[in-house]
């Protein structure tokens, strides 16, 4: 089985025709169980979940419309998993609670892109790197990552080390080593699973999430892992998979998630 549950078709319509592209390339590259998870921020339904300057210009969406388009494919004969992927704000966890009860999510992506009104793997905001001390930051998105396992709101822990997106990474291997060990301990205690994305490949960083030492940390340490692309575009669907396999495996795993209904089942990687 070969899954890709990070998938946004947010360049299009909320079209059967549209999500086909996707479909498609997901049959050619052995893709067995594909996932949309559009982002939360989009839609006009979550404005009570997060809002800022930045995330209101893009809330031009309907979520119904985004449901329906999945509805319409499964009518269609597609098997297509119907996802969101949220931002985590710490503070907001009864509202996004009280949210996620109201749609028919089989998964839900948790993810953290936002430090106050840092958007640190956001292009407008690299300059503001410049004047950051980058332990802090990473300080402050791991803490805050750990605040996301404990909420126990999410299926999928998305990209885990998105932080290094633009390639600032602290010159301190026992730093880093130590926050890998200690989130590894914590997601396995709060019986989380992260993800294991490709696109990270496609980033100024080139590089996978999360980095080689997180991964063998969360697989000792018993932590579940979901594959995905996080594409945007149909041709980034299943994207350096041959890559990931071969970079999941030499942690160790041999074993990927799959959801329904917000339910997880551990199946073969193939």
């Amino acid at each position: 089985m070969r899954t890709d549950y990070h998938v946004h078709t947010e360049r299009g319509p909320y079209s059967v025709e549209w999500l086909e592209q996707f479909i498609e390339t997901a049959r050619r590259r052995g893709v067995g169980e594909l996932g949309i998870s559009e982002h939360g921020y989009r839609f006009k339904q979550t404005r009570s979940l997060f809002a800022n300057e930045w995330t209101d210009k893009k809330r031009t969406e309907d979520l119904d419309q985004y449901m329906q388009m999945v509805l319409d494919a499964r009518k269609a004969g597609h098997a297509v998993k119907f996802g969101i992927e949220l931002d985590y704000i710490p503070g907001c966890e009864e509202a996004v609670r009280e949210f996620l009860a109201s749609y028919p999510f089989d998964y839900v992506i948790g993810s953290v892109h936002w430090l106050g009104d840092f958007g640190f793997d956001l292009l407008e905001y690299r300059t503001v790197w410049e004047e950051r001390d980058i332990k802090e930051v990473y300080n402050e998105y791991f803490e805050t990552l750990m605040k996301l396992a404990e909420s126990r709101l999410f299926q999928i822990i998305g990209h885990p080390d998105v932080i290094k997106v633009f390639g600032h990474v602290p010159d301190d291997a026992d730093f880093l080593q130590g926050w890998y060990s200690k989130l590894a301990a914590h997601f396995k205690r709060y019986d989380q699973c992260i993800e294991v994305s490709t696109a990270g490949l496609r980033k100024p960083v080139q590089k996978m999430y999360p980095a080689p030492d997180f991964l063998s940390a969360c697989y000792a340490a018993g932590v579940p892992i979901a594959l995905s692309s996080d594409a945007h575009r149909p041709e980034d669907v299943g994207a350096d998979y041959d890559t990931a396999i071969a970079y999941i495996r030499s942690a160790g795993y041999a074993h990927l998630c799959t959801f329904e209904n917000r339910v997880r089942t551990e199946v073969p990687l193939t």
